[in-house]
């Protein structure tokens, strides 16, 4: 049914990890294999790429559905359906990586509005830079680079257009941030015609839903415990919860049965208060995947 390109790189390791907590698992021989496959009915080809060029792949209708990053899809100007923002990067769970603008902390430029006509700027992303020193209105040199490109300036660069999470490693080169020209998160993708298939559209959908469950557990937890009624309300107090806690009767008892879902970074804190509330007999339980 759908044709699949999945990107290879940085985002190769999460990308996998998250298929196979969807059950939707990637079988390869090799981590070199570029030809995969996925045991699921609604998946006809899987193929490992570049995310580079995968925007352009699906508008030209060689892959119905993929996964690239915001920023490879702006660079190429490729027209496809942003279906979903998924919430991890190559770390992991995390916040949107950025496009920036860097210059030497010696260069007394504080601005993108002082970057003198003809600099020479480093950077993958030639398109992106191009357009955004065009907005400006100021002339300059855009030089692709294939790696390390903080290591251009001062010798072959005059500034850098690079990604980065945290820009420590910018910092670390001696460099400052002074412009953000993107904020880029990966991609759920599309080919237009087939999202506008209503089969293609709906396997699409089905497999959105799948990725979507296990994003929207990641970093949460099940609690369940059992409370006297007398001590249900104080306990009810203190759980979080995506929705009100699911309460149940104990049959035969003056005991009632609750489940909630908590923060699993607050659950150090949560379990004791519960206890000094009255829970009893309580459990925590990873949770796989929460379809709302």
């Amino acid at each position: 049914m759908l044709n699949l390109v999945l990107p290879k790189g940085s985002l190769e390791e999460q990308t996998l990890r998250l298929f196979e907590q969807a059950d939707l698992p990637v079988r390869r021989s090799s981590d070199r294999e570029y030809n995969v496959t996925i045991s699921d009915p609604r998946i006809a080809r899987v193929k490992v790429l570049r995310p580079q060029e995968i925007g352009m792949y699906l508008q030209k209708g060689y892959f119905d559905l993929g996964i690239t990053g915001l920023d490879w899809i702006v660079e190429s100007g490729a027209d496809v359906v942003r279906v979903m923002d998924m919430a991890y990067n190559k770390q992991g769970v995390g916040a949107p990586v950025k496009i920036v603008l860097a210059v030497s902390k010696d260069s007394g430029i504080d601005r993108p509005e002082q970057m003198p006509a003809g600099s020479r700027i480093s950077t993958e992303y030639p398109n992106i830079t191009r357009r955004y020193f065009e907005q400006l209105g100021i002339p300059v040199e855009i030089h692709l680079s294939y790696g390390a490109t903080e290591a251009k300036v001062p010798e072959i660069a005059d500034a850098v257009v690079e990604i980065t999470e945290t820009g420590s490693t910018l910092r670390k080169n001696g460099m400052q941030i002074i412009a953000v020209l993107l904020e880029s998160s990966t991609q759920l993708a599309a080919n237009r015609q087939s999202y506008e298939d209503p089969a293609k559209r709906r396997a699409i959908e089905e497999v959105q839903t799948l990725l979507t469950g296990v994003l929207t557990a990641r970093g949460k937890v099940l609690i369940k415990l059992n409370v006297s009624e007398e001590n249900l309300p104080e306990v009810v107090s203190v759980l979080p919860g995506m929705k009100s806690p699911t309460v149940s009767q104990l049959f035969g008892t003056g005991y009632c049965a609750v489940e909630a879902v908590a923060i699993k970074s607050e659950v150090n804190l949560l379990i004791p208060r519960l206890k000094a509330a009255g829970a009893e007999d309580i459990l925590e339980i990873p949770i796989s995947k929460i379809v709302l």
